[in-house]
């Protein structure tokens, strides 16, 4: 038996307008009140867009235009739900008619909020790691998984294994950039002896010689080909659909990428890790070493290598920056989020959405109702 939720804390006007002067971002629905604060930076709007928001009813906001949100950015509002505005309704912090409040208490978007947070809490055991649970939600996992949350992971019991799942972002550019760095170095002076040369045909009787002032476009082509390989792998093997009966395939979903859609906004968890990190780059460069020249595969390679950096701080700014309205990143931040919380079966691209373009898998446009 589910248990009655706890009393709504209740704020007289007053109050709620003391903690918007202390510099809280409290916004409302009828009289249901939610402290973003701790949200206002992640918002795919910005942050101004938000806190302009701070002591009003948004609930023709979630309706749009200029977009309708999300059932899921609906539940995830209900994770910031803090009580209710007593008093006069109508008075002190905006007009809002009493007939409003009363649909807003009844909105079945709202209503079930403890249903919803018990219904999470009864599939999984949140003060357990969630690695060995997840195997067992069967054809429930797809529809848990993108339903994001904020609240921390633990994934594994050991708390070293753990430690290694988790990494600050900064660690990306202070492992990776010296590293390729210094292989570019190494590279273009192979280059630049004049001693490389790449073979046309399985016998040795054919070759070109490769000069040093291929370098540039051999880098830029890595480069390139790293965002292909970044939207094939987000899009095939991030978001493949683990088959219900299968315990070991829905764990791998996870563990790769589904705890990241499951927590979207959890700091540690949103660059890859070193530990598997070396692994991937260290069969990419295997790779490009058994088919070409070791100065021409490796050039590639430190091309790829500079895109995954910028693919992974970009990963990461998309969540937690608040970049500059119409710029590109403001663009690709709504975009990303768009696909967590409404459209992960679509919006690939992180870095870029020239791959999403090409096999049609834009996020669609949102129509708006023509006003008269």
């Amino acid at each position: 038996m589910v248990p009655a939720p706890p009393p709504a804390a209740s704020f007289s006007p007053a109050e709620v307008q003391r903690r918007l002067a202390a510099g809280a971002c409290w916004v409302r629905r009828g009289a249901r009140l939610y402290d973003l604060t701790g949200f206002v930076r992640h918002h795919p709007g910005g942050e101004q867009l938000l806190r302009s928001r701070a002591g009003q009813d948004i609930s023709a906001d979630l309706d749009g235009p200029p977009h309708r949100h999300s059932d899921n950015a609906r539940r995830w509002l209900e994770q910031f739900y803090v009580g209710e505005l007593r008093g006069d309704l109508q008075g002190s912090l905006e007009n809002v008619t009493l007939a409003s409040v009363e649909t807003q208490k009844t909105d079945p978007a709202i209503e079930p909020r403890f249903k919803e947070v018990d219904w999470d809490k009864d599939l999984v055991d949140w003060q357990k790691p969630l690695l060995w649970q997840v195997g067992h939600l069967g054809e429930k996992y797809d529809e848990w998984v993108h339903q994001p949350v904020t609240r921390p992971i633990r994934l594994f019991h050991s708390d070293f294994v753990e430690a290694l799942s988790k990494t600050a972002w900064y660690c990306v550019p202070i492992i990776w950039v010296p590293l390729m760095l210094y292989l570019s170095w190494s590279y273009y002076q192979t280059l630049a002896q004049g001693n490389v040369r790449l073979f046309t045909s399985f016998t040795t009787e054919y070759s070109v010689a490769v000069p040093e002032s291929v370098f540039p476009g051999l880098f830029v082509l890595g480069i390139f080909l790293w965002s292909l390989i970044e939207y094939l792998i987000h899009r095939f093997l991030f978001h493949m659909k683990p088959p219900s009966n299968s315990y070991y395939l829905i764990t791998l979903h996870f563990v790769m990428h589904g705890q990241h859609h499951k927590a979207p906004f959890d700091g540690s968890r949103l660059v890859f890790p070193p530990v598997p990190a070396s692994l991937v780059v260290a069969f990419f460069y295997l790779v490009l070493r058994l088919i070409l020249p070791e100065a021409v595969g490796g050039t590639l390679f430190v091309g790829g290598l500079l895109g995954y950096i910028v693919y992974d701080m970009t990963h990461y700014y998309l969540h937690f920056g608040s970049p500059h309205k119409g710029s590109y990143l403001y663009r690709m931040k709504a975009h990303h989020v768009k696909h967590h919380f409404a459209h992960q079966k679509s919006g690939f691209g992180i870095s870029t959405k020239l791959w999403d373009y090409f096999f049609h898998t834009l996020i669609p446009d949102e129509a708006h109702p023509k006003t008269q």
